[in-house]
């Protein structure tokens, strides 16, 4: 990964092949750049956008195609942009939960501050742009509420009411986490251990 320095800005290139083993590739180098540029506070978020931009590389342009992964941080700014070779622009449309095809851009959507597609002389860019300031915690705020709304419709739950709907939505927020640890723990994970992994990034965060 190639890095460049201007001012504040710090900016690295990444060519790859767009294959599935590259995706786990590409995390690992988005954690330890972020990490050498001191900006722990953008990693779950940056390789959860890498990991989907380059996953739909691989399904919508083909898979061993040339890209490029592009990082760019000014201040508390996090720029991410995914080229590749094809100018055909994706559409964010609606998409149902069991839908996989078009989850990415939806997931780009919630997460980032900014983003958007731009054509190149070689082919597309999508680029989004993360935030470490108070607009990640509203962020973070927002998508916890409405995984909280969405949770209550699937399990058949009484609508909110305006008078206690913070309280109501706590109550489903311990329903839906112990739903996640039979989860992990159905699968063999350690739940003990996602509660900690969650906390640190909590705690991280928030200092």
């Amino acid at each position: 990964m190639s890095r460049q320095e201007k001012g504040s800005q710090v900016r690295s290139v990444l060519p790859f092949e767009a294959e599935p083993s590259a995706v786990q590739e590409l995390r690992r180098a988005v954690r330890g750049q972020l990490a050498r540029w001191g900006l722990p506070a953008f990693t779950e978020e940056a390789e959860l956008v890498v990991s989907e931009l380059a996953t739909n590389v691989i399904k919508h342009v083909g898979s061993g195609v040339a890209a490029t992964l592009v990082l760019e941080a000014a201040r508390d700014r996090l720029r991410i942009e995914l080229h590749d070779k094809s100018y055909r622009v994706p559409v964010l449309g609606p998409v149902s939960c069991d839908d996989e095809c078009g989850r990415g851009l939806h997931l780009l959507a919630g997460m980032a501050a900014d983003w958007g597609t731009l054509l190149t002389a070689t082919g597309k860019a999508i680029w989004c742009e993360l935030s470490a300031g108070p607009e990640t915690h509203c962020r973070r705020v927002r998508r916890a509420e409405t995984a909280l709304t969405k949770y209550r419709s699937d399990i058949g739950a009484p609508p909110l009411l305006r008078s206690r709907s913070s309280q109501i939505l706590e109550e489903s927020a311990v329903d839906l986490i112990a739903d996640v640890l039979h989860w992990v723990t159905a699968r063999g994970g350690d739940p003990d251990g996602l509660l900690d992994r969650a906390q640190m990034h909590f705690e991280a965060e928030a200092a």
